[in-house]
């Protein structure tokens, strides 16, 4: 069949695309910035359309054909009427899918009790509601905390067990989540693309496990091989609080931090497995928790994680690319450059530039890029720790700490966009090249395009750490690189 990916550059899509290659189906995805798939694995077996969901024209030309469209995309933002661009866009495609026959609509929301409902729940469950009312037979799967390698449900119970020994939490860490591995989740995907026509309806979707949000922190410190946690629920944590608690101590931005702990205040456990009757357990049954955490683990241990809540799109962040130097003309513009000779040959060099950020660093002065991490999460950005999703390898789109891979030409040129919290937009650009006579050259450009007077005060107010910052980080990546040819050869 021909099937329609929207998200496909989320972290569930990114894992569903192969999968129903691998099944045989025609598949074509809808994405704003089609450079974000450029160097994934399989990008030359599908169609690419670049468009908006929001634009009826954009989504009425994406379901041309189409046999399944696999609704995967949801605000993880609280900012500005998220629910409204929720209901915008559902309604949107409910019509275009409705009038180009389109034979079956597969939508992923979340578990939700009955009564009041977070504001994301609840906009979930409208846009579960919004697509079975278009006149195209829809299933609509409901699923709790997602484990597997990557996903923010995974890191934040990852983070939250390894940093603290001793967890004040608030009360909901007593309450109820029916957890389910993300290869669960992706068979109940494909399943649901063959039922039949007469099939429209909500299915709740769960792994085996029915657990207290405390036993999952503790069941992931038994797999990691750590000592179990002594977790305190104090109701004086609100949801609000919780998530500031969330963003200082973990990797996971105040931004998706809100919406996670949100859906967390009550149980969060199937009410019916009629899942069952139309889609049969895979092979060996569902996944386990502990086990789902040790196949994430290990993913993680041998490099192998595919999607990465990393690599989620940050609301309110600069999304522009950088202009070419000739159309700077007439704009205020700031730039450092910095031009360092290396004995390393060229590919070596590269090695190192492309392996910045996560555990590697940033080559200069650690204390003040971890103050800028501090001040960025304490601001509600996203943080020095987001890290990277492989730690030798980057491809366009890839988030590394508080960057985003904006350009990448293996071997020659990294172009990095700032998504910290900054007033105005910012990269950072790596170029090498080949020295003459043997060695290589590293250019390494800062450009800062301000915004207002705070921008100008910004970038004046740090340029006295330049001189060290960039200097020390070009130097640092140039003598690296050199080091480890020396200690190669011997």
């Amino acid at each position: 069949m021909r099937m329609l990916v929207t998200g496909a550059t989320g972290y569930i899509g990114g894992r569903l695309v192969p999968r129903l290659l691998e099944a045989g189906h025609e598949v074509r995805v809808i994405v704003r910035d089609p450079a974000r798939l450029r160097d994934v694995p399989w990008v030359d077996q599908v169609e690419v359309l670049p468009g908006d969901l929001t634009r009826a024209t954009d989504v009425e030309r994406a379901v041309v054909g189409v046999d399944v469209l696999y609704y995967l995309v949801h605000s993880m933002s609280s900012a500005g009427d998220f629910e409204r661009t929720e209901r915008h866009v559902a309604s949107t495609v409910a019509r275009a899918a409705a009038a180009a026959g389109v034979g079956r609509i597969v939508y992923l929301g979340g578990l939700h009790p009955e009564g009041k409902l977070s504001t994301h729940l609840r906009s979930r469950k409208e846009v579960g509601e919004i697509l079975m009312a278009s006149g195209v037979p829809t299933v609509a799967l409901q699923a709790g905390v997602v484990i597997g390698s990557g996903s923010a449900s995974f890191e934040m119970i990852r983070h939250l067990t390894e940093v603290l020994p001793y967890m004040p939490a608030p009360k909901w860490v007593r309450n109820f989540i029916q957890p389910i591995a993300v290869r669960d989740v992706l068979h109940y995907l494909i399943g649901a693309a063959t039922l039949p026509a007469t099939v429209n309806r909500t299915f709740d979707i769960g792994g085996p496990d029915v657990l207290r949000y405390g036993q999952m922190m503790n069941g992931y410190a038994v797999e990691a091989g750590l000592k179990q946690r002594r977790i305190a629920s104090l109701p004086v944590l609100t949801p609000y609080l919780a998530s500031q608690w969330v963003n200082l101590v973990t990797p996971i931005p105040r931004s998706l931090a809100v919406p996670i702990i949100s859906s967390l205040q009550n149980d969060a456990v199937c009410r019916e497995h009629d899942i069952d009757q139309y889609i049969p357990p895979p092979e060996g049954g569902l996944t386990g928790y502990r086990l789902a955490v040790r196949y994430a683990l290990a993913k993680m241990r041998e490099g192998e994680v595919e999607t990465s809540w990393q690599n989620a799109t940050v609301q309110g962040a600069p999304s522009d690319r950088l202009p070419s130097d000739s159309d700077w003309s007439g704009h205020t513009v700031f730039t450092d450059r910095q031009v360092v000779e290396s004995a390393a040959p060229p590919a070596a060099l590269w090695r190192v530039v492309e392996g910045i950020g996560g555990a590697n660093g940033w080559y200069s002065l650690p204390v003040a890029w971890a103050a800028r991490g501090w001040l960025d999460k304490v601001v509600g950005g996203v943080g020095l720790r987001r890290g990277r999703r492989d730690p030798d390898r980057l491809a366009a789109g890839d988030a590394v700490d508080f960057w985003r891979v904006e350009e990448i030409d293996r071997g020659r040129f990294l172009r990095l966009r700032a998504e910290m919290k900054v007033p105005g937009r910012a990269w950072l650009e790596f170029t090498v090249e080949p020295r003459p006579g043997g060695g290589s050259r590293l250019i390494q450009r800062a450009v800062f395009f301000p915004s207002g007077l705070g921008g100008r005060l910004y970038w004046f107010g740090v340029t006295p750490f330049h001189g060290i910052v960039f200097s020390g980080m070009a130097t640092t990546i140039a003598r690296t690189a050199a080091t480890q040819i020396q200690v190669t050869k011997r």
